[in-house]
């Protein structure tokens, strides 16, 4: 199974994102926590990962700018961020929603953060790799196809 599958917290309150961080740790099993305070930070580090897949959880207001930002700053690299995202809000307001359904973002939680609230999102998330991986692995792929069509010949 997928075992680097790396979670990326961001959120600008130290405290709230060690919690966040501890809280994921202690479930997660499929590849390691990553977290900044920093949106600069969690986009330079991002941009230099050789994978392109990650799952993010973000809080929605950052000191100078919007998770919304540091996606669209992320997006060349990763391009399926937006719906790899968990959105936490201290006020889930009907424009933070709206931007949310607007993003494609299917989670969106608010503080104070349930841990099983949190593991729950998370999880479902992992799921859709962990099936996605499982049926990779049952379909052989285009080299085994080419062999396959060179064997018994192009009819």
């Amino acid at each position: 199974m997928y075992n680097d599958l790396k979670i990326i917290v961001l959120e600008d309150d130290p405290g709230v994102c060690k919690i966040l961080s501890d809280m994921i740790k202690r479930f997660y099993t499929w590849g390691p926590v990553v977290s900044f305070t920093n949106p600069a930070d969690a986009i330079f580090y991002c941009r230099g990962l050789k994978e392109d897949v990650a799952l993010f959880v973000l809080d929605v207001f950052l000191k100078d700018s919007t998770c919304f930002e540091f996606l669209d700053g992320i997006s060349e690299k990763f391009p399926m961020a937006h719906e790899n995202s968990i959105i936490i809000s201290g006020h889930a307001s009907e424009d933070v929603v709206n931007m949310c359904t607007a993003s494609y973002i299917k989670h969106l939680l608010e503080k104070p953060v349930g841990p099983y609230a949190l593991q729950h999102a998370v999880l479902n998330m992992v799921s859709r790799y962990i099936r996605w991986a499982s049926r990779l692995s049952r379909c052989p792929g285009p080299s085994h196809r080419v062999e396959a069509w060179q064997e018994q010949g192009p009819n």
